[in-house]
């Protein structure tokens, strides 16, 4: 890549000059990540279920490699492009996280799954990447677009709208976990746009009075917050074990292929992975993982502050605090710090449509980021051989 010289005007020479090269490196390095504790924690795993030592190592590299190759792809989007994408993207995850209530697969009482052949599909990962940046589009076009008749795009009432078919589908399945992550997205989004305050309030009242009516009406959401808080009640063992994994690894863990939690704990490789990483690679690779999800998002937010277009700081915001949320509530989980929930750690877990979903996210992010070099900038490029590149440096100062 070095290779490529400012005066280069090619499509894929801009693309690089103009990408967040740092966030497009911490996702490698997730990813990287992610193809390592795969190799440590699922041979384990597959052994229990009878199935081939390597089969989630192969089906994972697959996943892993789509993945980077959609965020390279999306990233590569203009921004019109990514609300093309998130419309049709959209509408296609509305329709399958319908089906999965006529023909989805039940696992522990709930239908969130698709068959298809080789693999199952949630549909719903899929909501969470689109529903933010059509939610970004509708909240900004309604500051911009009127209607005929001098009316004013009711771009509010359509997010909301959008919002309560999607809150309907999830509780029928249900999947409170990512309904209450798509919440804090469309929340996060409301507030950036410029939500009153007492509106935030009235917000968050309406999400306490929702978990707790969720906490009545669901027995697993009831059971997993009487666990959280009363530690001698109900089983224990996979937060118990996770814990002591931890414990077990200490400052710098106990070594490739020597931890032991993923012999004990059935979704080693996908939820609890965080584990695995923390008994055989130590706290500081732990800490090492936090800070990646921390630069990522906090690096996304201070590009932010430097945006001008209302779409992308909405759609961004919407973006990056769902992103986010996924990556707290499984190391969270893990560590006890809040109620145990099944949510997968970015790039890093195993599943095919939760990489896929993290893949069209930060591909999203990148994409919407990404310096926007108008026409006059290109032609003013186009013409200028690599000799003159200390005029070039001139016109642009």
């Amino acid at each position: 890549m070095a290779g490529y010289s400012r005066v280069d005007a090619s499509g894929i020479a801009r693309w690089w000059r103009n990408i967040d090269r740092v966030t497009l490196g911490c996702v490698g390095i997730l990813i990287a990540f992610g193809y390592i504790l795969m190799l440590a924690a699922s041979p384990a795993v597959a052994s229990r279920i009878g199935a081939s030592r390597n089969m989630f190592i192969f089906k994972q590299v697959f996943f892993l490699a789509l993945a980077g190759a959609i965020v390279l792809a999306t990233s590569y989007l203009s921004r019109s492009g990514i609300r093309k994408l998130a419309l049709i993207g959209g509408i296609l995850a509305l329709g399958a996280t319908f089906m999965t209530l006529v023909h989805g697969i039940e696992i522990k009482g709930a239908r969130r799954w698709i068959a298809l052949p080789m693999m199952s599909v949630q549909p719903s990962e899929f909501l969470k990447p689109c529903f933010a940046v059509i939610t970004g589009w509708l909240l900004s076009a309604r500051r911009t677009k009127v209607l005929p008749g001098n009316i004013a795009f009711p771009g509010l009432l359509l997010a909301f709208g959008a919002f309560a078919l999607i809150l309907a589908l999830l509780k029928s399945q249900p999947d409170i976990g990512m309904l209450s992550v798509i919440t804090m997205v469309f929340m996060t989004q409301l507030f950036v746009d410029g939500l009153k305050l007492y509106f935030v309030g009235l917000g968050v009242a309406i999400m306490a009075g929702a978990f707790a009516m969720a906490y009545v009406v669901f027995p697993h959401v009831q059971s997993r917050v009487q666990r959280f808080l009363h530690p001698d009640v109900g089983d224990h063992y996979q937060i118990d074990t996770a814990l002591r994994a931890f414990g077990n690894g200490g400052l710098l863990g106990r070594g490739p292929g020597e931890g032991r939690v993923k012999d004990l704990l059935p979704d080693a490789h996908a939820d609890f992975v965080f584990a695995v990483a923390g008994e055989e690679y130590g706290l500081l690779l732990c800490c090492g993982i936090i800070m990646i999800f921390a630069l990522i998002v906090l690096r996304t937010l201070l590009k932010l502050t430097r945006e001008d277009d209302p779409f992308v700081i909405v759609s961004t915001a919407g973006l990056i605090t769902g992103f986010g949320l996924q990556a707290f509530v499984n190391m969270g989980s893990t560590l006890h710090l809040i109620p145990t929930k099944g949510m997968t750690l970015p790039f890093i877990s195993y599943g095919g449509s939760s990489a896929i979903s993290v893949a069209l996210t930060i591909g999203m992010v990148l994409a919407l980021t990404r310096h926007q070099v108008g026409r006059s900038d290109v032609g003013r490029y186009r013409d200028v051989s690599y000799n003159d590149q200390s005029v070039l440096e001139r016109n642009a100062q």
